[in-house]
């Protein structure tokens, strides 16, 4: 249900005029959707033991926020941990209003323990299906849901409509507590330790040498279709999800539609979401859902299955369920079968307004490397690091907005550099020297300034896909490959008819992505990768977007209660 309109945000005679335009429906229709997210510890049992974990209102994952396109959306965050809360909505555009963004040090300092602030956002132009989370160190393990953007009310969507809807959101599930666990990381300067399982809507689902009873069922009912809004919230995995018997139509992702198409598995990295139409068609029964990870990489991943059912009505508990097998976990093929299907709907309602001509054409090394760390003795005195372009980001102690807003020196400099620092076989061996810079350093670009961004992973230790992220806007993905980039010929074969549109790509192992934008937005955006580890090893970096010409291309004035350092 989408909650009342009325905002208990507001002064008296505020939500009297709020209230007159609520009980006039036929003359203007209620667009203020209001959310108070307490953050509270709360004890959770999964895979036979106990810990208490941080939630939003208690819940794991969190309540699913509702809204439709273009309302303004006030969530009142009260933190009642004793940890530093800060919540991004993920894939929100946040048009002018950076500080509710959420990244911590980065739009806003975070709230403290006792504190509360009021996020403030409208949802222009956007309907489908994002996330929210925890945005400061591992907190989002536990902290996020999904959010549902409603299309305008008599608008409908661009395919068959569904007979119901389900929100199934997938994260992963430590027995250790998740800060402790990438603590204990930075000191040795190793990988930290993958998570014990995956869940489905908090469920690991049937595990073995522990209770079954931690099994989620979609309920559906013979000769319907369903609309599947699959979002998934963890950390550090990107993850295949298949249901035995069923084809899956997927008809969007990241909340943009695409052109519709039929698979029978999804690959979902952290920070993505994909919305399906599942059609009960099968005969009665329970069918297995399983999610599985994806890594073609030679590195560790928690290769434990989460399983569900679905349960059609009718069916006794006790019917056999019909099993499927996962893909293995470096099944490329599987994953860019899905990958390579995504187009933009590119119709006269929801156009693909891809950039033509470009403005700033940017190079970005994605990868790891090694620093020296004299107190890291379990790495013989060097720790693992991530980098873009060969520069570690450092977070700073005040918020780079902030900074930005009130001309704050001394915490960022804006010479991120375009291109890597030095050129080498990417893909191959990689440079004798694995060590990187170090600095809080911004990409500066114009308001409305049009950007083709080349993402290229490199084979520093090993390659490895990387889920990135780029905050504030959406981009269109006209190209990616395996190996080195090729700028004189990869750019013959782009696509600039109907590129899938994003908010988080995942670049493939040992190969390029090539994005484009407009800079529309002014602020400061964060882009990094959305597998936490590589975050926190300071695979990360900000984009600077000045103000346009007036009020409607600059960013706004901070709000009174924003957070401080």
């Amino acid at each position: 249900m989408i909650p009342s309109c009325e905002s208990k945000s507001m002064d008296s005679w505020g939500r009297f005029l709020l209230l007159i335009l609520c009980i006039l429906p036929a003359m203007v229709e209620c667009r203020v959707r209001h959310y108070k997210f307490n953050v509270v510890m709360k004890n959770y049992t999964r895979l036979c033991s106990s810990k208490s974990i941080v939630t939003i209102n208690g819940k794991f994952p969190g309540p699913t926020l509702y809204a439709r396109e273009d309302d303004t959306v006030l969530v009142r965050v009260n933190n009642h941990v004793n940890v530093n809360v800060t919540i991004h909505w993920h894939g929100v555009r946040q048009l002018r209003t950076g500080w509710s963004d959420g990244p911590a040090y980065v739009t806003q300092c975070p709230i403290q323990p006792g504190q509360s602030f009021l996020y403030n956002f409208t949802l222009t132009g956007q309907r489908g299906t994002l996330l929210y989370h925890a945005h400061v160190n591992w907190l989002r393990s536990t902290v996020h849901g999904a959010m549902v953007i409603l299309p305008k009310r008599e608008v409908p969507y661009p395919f068959p409509k569904p007979d119901d809807e389900l929100v199934v959101v997938l994260g992963e599930w430590w027995k250790s507590d998740t800060e402790a666990v990438i603590n204990e990381a930075l000191k040795s300067g190793l990988a930290p330790n993958v998570s014990d399982a995956h869940t489905i809507n908090g469920l690991p689902g049937t595990v073995a040498n522990c209770s079954s009873q931690d099994v989620y069922n979609l309920p559906v009912e013979k000769g319907k279709t369903y609309l599947l809004r699959l979002v998934n919230a963890g950390l550090n995995e990107e993850l295949f999800f298949k249901i035995a018997g069923h084809t899956l139509t997927v008809v969007e992702v990241d909340a943009t539609y695409v052109k519709p198409f039929k698979i029978d598995t999804v690959i979902i990295a952290p920070g993505q979401t994909t919305n399906f139409l599942l059609d009960a068609d099968q005969k009665s029964g329970k069918y297995l859902v399983a999610v599985s990870p994806f890594m073609d990489a030679p590195v560790a991943v928690d290769n434990v299955t989460a399983t569900a059912t679905v349960h059609y009505t009718g069916t006794l508990a006790a019917n056999p369920t019909i099993v499927t097998n996962p893909p293995p976990k470096n099944a490329t093929q599987v994953a860019n079968k899905f990958t390579d299907s995504l187009k933009s709907l590119n119709s006269k309602t929801y156009p693909a307004k891809v950039p033509l001509k470009i403005d700033h054409s940017l190079f970005f090394t994605v990868g790891l490397g090694i620093n020296p760390c004299r107190s890291c003795k379990a790495a013989n005195g060097s720790r693992v690091v991530a980098s873009v372009n060969n520069v570690t980001f450092v977070m700073p102690t005040t918020a780079l907005l902030q900074a930005h807003y009130f001309n704050i020196s001394g915490v960022f400099t804006t010479d991120f550099p375009a291109n890597p620092p030095h050129a080498f076989n990417y893909t191959g061996a990689g440079p004798a020297n694995l060590q990187t810079a170090s600095g809080t350093k911004l990409y500066r670009l114009p308001f409305n300034s049009t950007v083709q961004l080349v993402l290229q992973d490199t084979g520093i230790i090993a390659p490895e896909s990387h889920p990135i992220h780029l905050h504030g806007f959406n981009f269109f993905v006209v190209g990616r490959g395996v190996g080195n980039y090729d700028p004189k010929n990869d750019p013959k074969n782009f696509n600039l008819d109907d590129p899938v549109e994003r908010n988080t790509i995942g670049l493939p192992s040992g190969g390029w992505t090539a994005i484009r934008f407009r800079a529309d937005n002014p602020g400061v955006w964060f882009m990094h990768c959305h597998f936490e580890v590589h975050t926190t090893w300071g695979l990360k970096m900000a984009f600077l977007v000045d103000n346009g010409k007036g009020p409607k291309q600059s960013l706004i004035p901070p709000p009174k209660d924003l957070p401080k350092c």
